[in-house]
């Protein structure tokens, strides 16, 4: 995992992935746009899968992003994924001056929408999508990108809520797992509800993708762990004061997590924000081991998700790829990668 970056340098990040064994990138958006950093990296000549994990659906028109995505397939040959996410109200409605209600009816058509725009390009046939939220009835063939030689792009969306995992199964080719995830998570809400808006379609839950991103943290020694460890503290702190995640907290006999963790955050304060996560909790969101037992730990932190075809992300190799004190730690994530494919 990693955010879009200068184009130029992100082309060089992909070449460096594809040769330390990464089998692919999932680019996050923030400042920078996803779509733009795949397309250096489908043109950089590295051997990559790529998906936007996850690009802003609701400031985009589907149409604007059916026909990205559907270049970028093109020029990755077939090897890009479209990752959607919702993002938050504050942000798309003040940042993008986008509607954001409601999100998850509002994500689910979309989706909808994007597939029958692909259908139109595919075909020459007439686009006709009438939904409450986005009707799509005019494509001039002059104005259609037209087929391409490769298969619709899939397309993900990033779920947390059972509502929303549900609506993945149902319409979805697959679901980005938010990074603040256990396997109790997993377990007890992701796979049952995957599969109840499976069923409810009369789709095959095993056929849905499932992204999976990990805090890992190897090491071969204390010292070489903690700065590591600490970094997904932090991360696990600012995620896991989003209100609509605190039942994640609950399912591990934390309830009161959230609050203390808004309650830090209101007051400014960092280092309260991190200690709110201890040890014991910590050990729940994070793979800590010696870095010849990493991948066997990973596929035990995956089990179970294991009937679904599995995408493990490794959340901080992005981290240490621009990290300079990092050492070999992203060569050495790239190896832990390339095992995991092969084994």
């Amino acid at each position: 995992m990693t955010g879009a970056a200068p184009l130029r340098d992100f082309q060089a990040l992909a070449r460096r992935a594809a040769e330390a064994g990464f089998a692919g990138l999932v680019v996050t958006e923030s400042g920078r746009t996803a779509y733009l950093s795949c397309a250096a990296a489908a043109l950089s000549g590295a051997d990559l899968d790529l998906a936007t994990g996850v690009a802003v659906a609701f400031p985009r028109s589907p149409m604007v992003t059916a026909a990205t995505a559907w270049e970028l397939a093109d020029v990755s040959g077939g090897r890009f994924r479209l990752g959607l996410g919702t993002q938050v109200r504050a942000h798309i409605e003040r940042r993008y001056a986008s509607p954001f209600d409601p999100p998850g009816p509002r994500l689910r058509e979309y989706v909808l929408a994007i597939k029958a725009s692909f259908a139109a390009f595919r075909d020459g046939g007439p686009l006709a999508f009438e939904g409450e939220h986005y009707q799509l009835s005019l494509l001039p063939p002059i104005w259609s990108p037209g087929p391409i030689d490769a298969p619709d792009p899939a397309v993900d969306v990033a779920a947390v809520n059972p509502w929303m995992v549900r609506m993945a199964g149902e319409v979805a080719d697959g679901v980005h797992v938010h990074p603040l995830n256990t396997a109790t998570y997993l377990r007890e809400t992701l796979v049952p509800n995957l599969a109840a808006g499976a069923e409810r379609a009369g789709r095959d839950p095993a056929a849905l993708a499932v992204f999976v991103p990990l805090f890992t943290v190897a090491g071969d020694t204390p010292e070489e762990r903690a700065p590591w460890r600490e970094i997904a503290r932090t991360q696990i702190a600012f995620y896991g004061s989003t209100p609509n995640y605190g039942f994640i907290f609950d399912q591990l006999g934390a309830p009161d997590t959230t609050p203390r963790l808004r309650a830090a955050q209101k007051a400014g304060d960092l280092a309260a924000m991190s200690a709110v996560i201890d040890d014991e909790l910590l050990a729940h969101f994070i793979v800590e081991v010696a870095w010849r037992d990493l991948p066997d730990a990973i596929v035990e932190r995956c089990a179970p998700v294991a009937g679904h075809d599995v995408h493990v992300v490794l959340y901080l190799a992005g981290m240490a790829a621009r990290d300079d004190t990092g050492g070999d730690t992203f060569e050495r994530l790239g190896t832990v990668a390339r095992t995991l494919a092969t084994g």
